[in-house]
């Protein structure tokens, strides 16, 4: 499950009278350690924690290895990671310097098409609550009532549905 929170945004950052709307944003939970990763990712299998510590490794090294020979690196059934950067530009070739002119050097990780699918299409959210002018409410329902919309015993329930499409769970319109 996918949790966002809502914040209130300007439409337009460029026109500071630009009216606000309300955008979702994502709540990324904490990640596990590689230890607890290991040990949640081979629970009922026979391959042992240390035996998938030592190939997650041993591909590390591998993809390292590609990457710094300047090729692609494909991680099975995940995707694959390249090397990008920005660079500025010179007017006559022989101005340019790749060390002074190259910048932002990054890895990009790009996912295979059945595992972005199997992610995306599966995706369901739930809002995890409300941040608005510098406050951060714990769901809709506790927003609406900390503005004066709703009272505490209106009967107006909070199951995520934020009243627009498919504010709560599933898909929806999701272009992804």
């Amino acid at each position: 499950m996918a949790k966002f929170k809502l914040m209130q945004k300007s439409s337009n950052p460029a026109d500071k009278t630009a009216p606000k709307k309300w955008y979702a944003t994502p709540i990324s939970e904490k990640a596990l350690s590689a230890t607890a990763t290991t040990r949640a990712a081979t629970e009922n299998t026979s391959t042992g924690p240390t035996e998938m510590d030592g190939s997650c490794y041993i591909l590390r090294r591998y993809a390292e290895k590609q990457l710094l020979q300047g090729h692609i690196a494909t991680i099975p059934y995940f995707g694959t990671l390249r090397v990008t950067f920005k660079s500025s530009g010179a007017e006559k070739i022989t101005d340019f310097h790749a060390g002074e002119m190259i910048k932002e050097p990054r890895i990009m990780f790009t996912p295979s098409k059945e595992f972005r699918e199997a992610v995306i299409n599966n995706l369901t959210f739930e809002c995890g609550g409300v941040i608005a002018d510098g406050i951060t409410y714990g769901s809709v329902k506790n927003y609406r009532m900390a503005i004066g919309e709703i009272t505490d015993n209106s009967g107006d329930d909070d199951n995520n549905d934020t009243g627009g499409d498919d504010g709560g769970s599933g898909t929806g319109g999701n272009p992804l």
